[in-house]
């Protein structure tokens, strides 16, 4: 995994992008106020531009204020995908320790202890699906703005040459009014100029920020998938491979019970034997027979206690196998489970 991919916050570099861009653009008007207010403002025989101007600006502010609201959530879901890496390479045993709740990456983290609690499968491409499903929901009125942006220049252009052929057909039909006429036809070129420069430049402008934003939406998509692959899978999801390791190892501590419980049976076997011998051979003597039984016996003793608390051992090994195998196989519990 690219942990130095994952750590870089792209969303701050668009938002450095997005101050530099503001500065420059504000520079530009005050330098150049002399020019452009005499275009937009002065010497207007109507308020059509004026007014279809303000809608072009008001229409680009509203979309680029909400594209900066986007920058600023995706640059905590970043920082707190950061979180959560720090955890990760300092062997922080709670990976979540200061990720805040309503991150994206604590979200799915939630999701997945949900499906797991209730016994059902987590699908990682279903997960992710929904999340990017989720996300493009929040980008309509963005989307809205970014194709409807351009088409105001054109809606300005064309009411503007309609006020302009209003002007020529004033000149035709009436001499005297031919000032009036020419004014009027002059004021609608003019008029769709202004509007198209105005479309054209917010168009561009809220464009490169629109595509960047998608940028840092995808950088932050991918960590949330990358970081569900790597380390929250498997926490929820135990795989084959790992019940077949429980099982190997259960099966190789019963093949050493047995053999350890054949070797004490073929030793008590032998005892038995020696004992049956020393009584037959040398009766006269009980004392050293009785301290044969009294060793034999706690031997034997000795012996059972050590078989019953490796049974217990089996048992606890048993009881952990069970659940590991209903959990991989996404079983209920039962009453004996809560028994056990």
């Amino acid at each position: 995994m690219d942990i130095k991919r994952l750590l870089t916050s792209l969303s701050n570099r668009i938002l450095t992008q997005f101050a530099i861009v503001i500065v420059v653009v504000l520079a530009l008007i005050a330098f150049n106020f002399g020019s452009i207010y005499p275009f937009y403002a002065e010497n207007q025989l109507t308020s059509t531009g004026l007014i279809i101007n303000s809608a072009i600006v008001a229409l680009f502010l509203l979309g680029i204020g909400s594209i900066l609201l986007h920058l600023l959530r995706y640059r905590r879901e970043e920082a707190a995908i950061a979180t959560f890496i720090n955890n990760v390479e300092a062997l922080n045993p709670d990976y979540f320790e200061g990720v805040p709740v309503s991150s994206m990456i604590a979200q799915r983290h939630g999701i997945m202890r949900t499906i797991q609690n209730s016994n059902g499968e987590i699908n990682h491409s279903a997960l992710a699906a929904m999340l990017n499903a989720d996300e493009a929901t929040q980008f309509g009125l963005i989307r809205f703005i970014n194709n409807i942006l351009i088409l105001t220049g054109v809606f300005g252009t064309i009411v503007s040459l309609s006020i302009a052929l209003l002007g020529a057909s004033d000149l035709i039909d009436s001499a005297d009014a031919s000032l009036g006429g020419m004014g009027l036809v002059i004021h609608g070129m003019s008029t769709a100029l202004s509007t198209t420069i105005t479309a054209i430049v917010s168009y561009a402008l809220f464009g490169y920020f629109y595509t960047r934003l998608g940028d840092v939406q995808t950088h932050c998509l991918s960590g949330i998938e990358q970081l569900t692959s790597i380390y929250l899978l498997p926490r929820h999801v135990k795989s084959s491979d790992d019940i077949v390791h429980k099982m190997s190892d259960l099966i190789k501590s019963v093949i050493l019970a047995a053999d350890k419980l054949k070797q004490t049976q073929d030793t008590y076997h032998d005892a038995a034997i020696t004992l049956q011998q020393t009584i037959a051979t040398k009766p006269q003597q009980a004392e050293e027979l009785a301290q044969i039984r009294h060793i034999l016996h706690e031997g034997f003793r000795q012996t059972i206690a050590a078989n019953q608390q490796q049974s217990g051992r089996f048992a606890e090994e048993l009881v952990q196998i069970r659940h590991i195998l209903r959990d991989g196989f996404r079983l209920p519990p039962d009453s004996n489970d809560e028994q056990l």
